[in-house]
């Protein structure tokens, strides 16, 4: 069993309420999130349940996604009354602002147990419904939607050549791609165009800086 169904998501749900802060994200103060903090503990994930979980993205905001959710807030013509798919959706941050953008349906995919609870958990918080999948849809056929959100996909470079020839096959089946990112070394720049730049906070950065917002 996967997602809510798994024997693990009570405990990772349990976790996420008693030692994440709901609070407002730099950059977007419009969505709340369940953010990790220096008294989290988050090291006693590595325990939970006897094994070693994956890095715990979900507990942050990092540009990519914070960029994608600013720009959808600003321009929610982008997934108004369409369906959209927010790819390794994390915190769920993406997924929120295009529920508040006014989009048809939002399924938002990861293949982190933490993650599925930190999005159920975050949605709740946001007053929005959010379809959750715990997956990996990498090399599936493209799904049916109308446009595929992605942010901080391009943090490695052994996962960026699955993502990018899977958003290929997306774009080509017709499905609206775009990608949040700041600039990072894997980011495929050359087959990418420049949507809009936004000044944004990341994760572990004091200041806001300029991360932009792609399409294929």
């Amino acid at each position: 069993m996967t997602g809510k169904d798994s024997p693990q998501y009570p405990a990772a749900e349990d976790f996420i309420r008693k030692n994440l802060r709901l609070q407002p994200v730099r950059s977007v103060p419009e969505i709340l999130l369940y953010s990790a903090h220096s008294e989290s503990g988050l090291g006693r994930l590595a325990r939970l349940n006897g094994a070693v979980g994956a890095a715990p993205y979900w507990a942050y905001h990092w540009a990519g996604g914070t960029v994608l959710a600013r720009h959808i807030l600003s321009q929610p013509q982008t997934v108004s009354d369409r369906h959209v798919l927010d790819l390794g959706s994390g915190s769920g941050l993406v997924a929120i602002a295009a529920a508040n953008a006014g989009a048809a349906h939002i399924t938002a995919i990861d293949i982190d147990i933490h993650a599925i609870a930190a999005i159920e958990l975050n949605a709740a918080a946001n007053g929005t419904t959010i379809e959750t999948l715990q997956a990996d849809i990498l090399d599936d056929s493209p799904p049916a939607c109308d446009v595929i959100l992605a942010g901080d996909v391009f943090y490695d470079a052994r996962l960026a050549s699955r993502i990018l020839p899977f958003l290929v096959r997306c774009r080509a089946a017709g499905i609206g791609v775009l990608i949040g990112d700041p600039g990072r070394a894997p980011l495929p720049r050359e087959r990418l165009r420049l949507v809009r730049a936004y000044a944004v906070a990341d994760f572990g950065a004091e200041m806001e800086n300029v991360s932009g917002v792609y399409s294929l």
